[in-house]
């Protein structure tokens, strides 16, 4: 794997969502100044993270309110049971790279 610049900071604002540009398959969300990189589609319905609903470090699937922590990917809740992929991140000044296969 290895660290590839997926945005500037000021593209994903404290609470906001973006798709990464790094092809499909990843969701980087910013969470009080804090990224986090997941796999995009819910590991339960296949409906994007990226539209869910963001509470603190974890994000709930608008299909069926399947909720996963962002920081490990676990699920949080039923009716999810399988764990999302997580990708590392790490920010260089203003920009963000993720850590991708």
């Amino acid at each position: 794997m290895a660290f590839k610049f997926a945005c500037q900071m000021s593209e994903l604002p404290v609470g906001g969502v973006l798709r990464s540009p790094l092809g499909p398959g990843i969701a980087l969300f910013n969470v009080d100044g804090e990224v986090f990189a997941v796999q995009e589609m819910c590991s339960h319905a296949g409906v994007s993270l990226a539209d869910g609903y963001v509470e603190g470090d974890a994000v709930e699937c608008v299909a069926h309110l399947a909720s996963f922590s962002l920081r490990t990917g676990q699920p949080l809740c039923p009716p999810a049971t399988v764990p999302l992929q997580t990708f590392a991140v790490k920010v260089v000044d203003e920009d963000v790279y993720v850590d991708v296969p």
